[in-house]
């Protein structure tokens, strides 16, 4: 039996996803080695999830996909966790949970570039984002200030890692860090940082359709 599309397993968990109070993200199936398949399922928050919630939906989501049966006899493993910090911001509200975060911009061909040397390819620190525009901070810790982009004129954004923390002027034109994010500069998490997880040798099921979370 041929396992299900990632858009129907996204038709599948969308609810309880946002019945738990998450945005679904993404959903991606792929082999994981020959015996079975793995399902990640990426959701996010306005704040910060606690692991425990995360592993609740899991639990859930485990539930409806083996209720569906739409996997047969191919065992699966199942991972739900938030994205890590090189998710590339395409919503709106990926840039307004990135305040305060630098991030390296791409602009659109055509568009005119608010950077000093007038580059198409920048970092900049992120800050208050409307539906039309993004506010970005320039300069760095020496010369701070702020200017605002047009979204529509951004082609890719990404966080980067950041080992030191910010300049409190630089910052503070960001407006802060968005609420229940951790503040630039410290320990950073690159991949999968809420990921509900299990002990690699646990995570095996004896029940060939059941949903395990990894």
């Amino acid at each position: 039996m041929p396992m299900p599309t990632e858009e129907r397993v996204s038709q599948l968990v969308a609810g309880l996803v946002e019945r738990r109070g998450f945005d679904l993200e993404g959903v991606s199936i792929s082999a994981a080695g020959t015996a079975h398949a793995k399902v990640t399922v990426t959701v996010d928050s306005d704040e910060a999830a606690p692991l425990n919630a995360v592993a609740e939906l899991s639990s859930e989501i485990s539930a409806t996909l083996d209720e569906a049966g739409d996997f047969g006899e191919t065992p699966y493993l199942l991972e739900v966790s938030t994205p890590g910090i090189d998710r590339p911001l395409t919503e709106l509200r990926h840039w307004r949970r990135a305040r305060g975060r630098k991030v390296k911009v791409t602009l659109r061909p055509g568009v005119e570039s608010p950077e000093e040397k007038g580059k198409a390819r920048f970092e900049a620190r992120v800050g208050a984002a409307t539906e039309t525009e993004v506010a970005l901070v320039l300069g760095g810790k020496r010369k701070p200030h702020r200017v605002t982009v047009p979204l529509a004129g951004i082609e890719f954004a990404v966080v980067q890692v950041e080992f030191a923390p910010p300049g409190i002027a630089e910052l503070e034109l960001a407006g802060g860090v968005a609420p229940g994010r951790p503040r630039p500069g410290a320990q950073e998490v690159p991949l999968d940082e809420g990921a509900a997880a299990v002990p690699e040798d646990e995570a095996v099921s004896d029940s060939p359709t059941e949903g395990i979370v990894e």
